[in-house]
C-alpha cells in the first residue's frame, strides 16, 4: 500500500461525508452544512492532484493506483452530478443534458470495459488529454454550484463550463469507444471463424 494509494482511499472515504452533507444542506438550508460540503468537495479536489504527484514523483505508480485513482474521480462526480440535478429550494440544478451526456459516457465506456475484458481478458486503458480536460471542467461545475455563484457575470461563465464539460465528455467518451474498438478488433476472437 503506497503513500499514493493511501491519498486516493482518503479522497474515497470523503465522498460519503460530501453526499451526506449536500443532502443536509439541500433539506435545511443550513450553511455549515454546505461549508463543510465545499471543504470536503475542495480536500478530495485537491488529494487528486496530490496523489499523482507523489506517485509520479516517488515512482509508487502500482496497478491498484491505476484503478483507484479514476474511480474516485468518478464516485466523487457522478455523486455530486446525481445530487445537483435534483430541484432544491438552495442549490441551482445542474442541466439535465450535461448529466445524461456525462453518465452516458460514463455508462458506455464500464459496459465497453466489460465486453473487452470478457472477450480480451486484459483490458488497457489510455487516459485522454481531453478526458482529463472533461473532469477538471465537471468539478468546475461542482464547485460553481456548491460555491453559489449566480446571476450576472457568474452566469455566462457557468454556461461556458457547462458547454465545455458537456463537449470534452462527449468527445472524449468517442476517443475512448475508439480505443476500444481498436483492441477488439486486433484480438483473435473478433476474426471470422472459418468453417472446415
Amino acid at each position: 500500500m503506497t503513500t499514493a494509494n493511501k491519498i486516493t482511499i482518503m479522497r474515497i472515504l470523503l465522498i460519503p461525508f460530501f453526499v451526506v452533507e449536500v443532502l443536509y444542506y439541500m433539506k435545511t438550508g443550513n450553511e455549515v452544512h454546505r461549508l463543510l460540503a465545499i471543504l470536503a468537495f475542495a480536500v478530495a479536489a485537491i488529494c487528486d492532484g496530490v496523489d499523482g504527484y507523489v506517485a509520479r514523483r516517488y515512482n509508487q505508480r502500482s496497478e491498484l493506483g491505476a484503478i483507484l485513482d479514476p474511480l474516485a474521480d468518478k464516485l466523487l462526480l457522478i455523486s455530486g452530478i446525481i445530487l445537483f440535478s435534483f430541484n432544491s429550494p438552495y442549490l441551482r440544478c445542474i442541466p439535465l443534458w450535461l448529466t445524461g451526456t456525462i453518465i452516458g459516457r460514463d455508462l458506455l465506456v464500464l459496459i465497453g470495459l466489460l465486453v473487452i475484458h470478457i472477450t480480451v481478458g486484459k483490458v488497457h486503458v489510455q487516459p485522454r488529454f481531453l478526458g482529463k480536460v472533461a473532469t477538471v471542467l465537471q468539478m468546475l461545475c461542482l464547485g460553481w454550484i456548491l460555491m453559489k455563484w449566480d446571476g450576472g457575470w457568474a452566469e455566462g461563465w457557468f454556461r461556458i463550463w457547462t458547454v465545455g464539460a458537456a463537449l470534452c465528455t462527449g468527445v472524449s467518451g468517442l476517443l475512448y469507444v475508439s480505443d476500444g474498438v481498436r483492441q477488439l478488433s486486433s484480438h483473435p476472437t473478433s476474426s471470422p471463424t472459418v468453417k472446415q
